[in-house]
């Protein structure tokens, strides 16, 4: 039987997703996780840093590296995205890249300290025959004692079990903004089309990896009905990567104004109290940040990075400058 237990701050929600796995998961309103943003700072940092010591070692970060296995040429229409086909960003088109040059990526990244491997592939939607080669990188990966994880974008029935069965952890599909914002960025796929791959990639027994992007014009509010769309999920995801927005030239938001990075770090904070025991990764955007805003998202709650030089298409800080920074800061890569 399931049952709703109230936060302090929650209103009552509908619960036609709860279920008996997960009846003791809060559910939040977009009201609630506003609440929590305009919190003055210093008390939303002291309640996600109680959140966050409650489930994790303060000191230790989550080290995945993230690798295009085949780049750009999609027919979506995502603002933010320097590999969509129709806009000219400068990307090029490559095919799936073979499994040797994985495996040899995956190598290096295990040697750097990765725990995690994704593969990322710049797809609307993967064929039969594109998920069956994938599933053989994950299986290569998997031999070397790395945790798998995939982005493919939206998959149909039956690839999921498919790569659950070749051994894949974690699928990452992002749900970008919130419902009502998610038109301004996108038009080529829905919001449910999102939620139809997560409920597939659930049942088949996968981890989800998912979160969205901060910075592409939205208000406060729809970076709340983001929050409470992960949080809400059922489970929420076992990771979460908050994304600052990357402006690539060529891109509908390449002049975007940049977002106060305070706000940012309020988004990673708001992650951490409304989903304890989630991974939150800093993901896109490190680059830009500068070690004091990491640090600060650090302290928020934030105990995951994607770790070395390249985001898909995007710069990402160099390995030892994670490291220093880790260093100076007296906290340490996950083992």
């Amino acid at each position: 039987m399931t049952r709703l237990i109230e936060h302090p701050l929650t209103h009552h929600i509908k619960t036609t997703r709860l279920t008996d796995a997960d009846s003791i998961q809060k559910r939040w309103s977009v009201d609630a996780i506003e609440a929590l943003f305009n919190l003055p700072f210093p008390e939303l940092m002291h309640q996600a840093q109680q959140v966050h010591r409650a489930h994790f070692d303060l000191t230790r970060v989550e080290f995945a590296t993230l690798l295009s296995v085949k780049t750009g040429g999609c027919p979506e229409d995502c603002n933010y995205c320097p590999q969509a086909a129709r806009f000219d960003t400068g990307v090029e088109a490559t095919k799936l890249m073979e499994p040797d040059a994985v495996l040899e990526v995956a190598k290096r990244a295990k040697a750097a300290g990765a725990t995690r491997f994704c593969m990322g592939a710049a797809w609307r939607s993967p064929k039969d025959r594109d998920i069956e080669r994938v599933a053989e990188l994950v299986r290569i990966v998997k031999a070397l004692g790395l945790e798998t994880c995939a982005t493919l974008g939206m998959l149909e029935d039956g690839h999921a079990q498919t790569l659950q069965s070749a051994g894949l952890d974690y699928y990452n599909h992002n749900l970008d903004s919130a419902p009502d914002f998610y038109g301004d960025i996108i038009t080529t796929r829905d919001y449910q089309d999102r939620l139809d791959t997560l409920t597939r990639v659930r049942s088949a027994g996968v981890k989800v990896c998912c979160g969205g992007i901060v910075g592409m014009g939205e208000t406060r509010r729809q970076r709340a009905g983001l929050v409470a769309e992960l949080a809400n999920l059922a489970p929420y995801p076992e990771s979460v990567p908050i994304n600052n927005l990357v402006k690539v030239e060529g891109t509908p938001l390449a002049t975007q104004a940049d977002l106060d990075p305070f706000e940012f770090v309020r988004t990673i904070a708001v992650a951490r109290i409304t989903m304890p025991t989630a991974k939150v990764r800093l993901s896109a955007g490190r680059q830009q940040m500068g070690d004091a805003v990491q640090a600060l998202c650090f302290l928020a709650g934030a105990n995951s990075i994607f770790y070395g030089d390249k985001l898909l298409t995007t710069g990402n800080p160099d390995t030892n400058a994670d490291l220093e920074l880790l260093t100076r800061l007296g906290m340490h890569r996950s083992a």
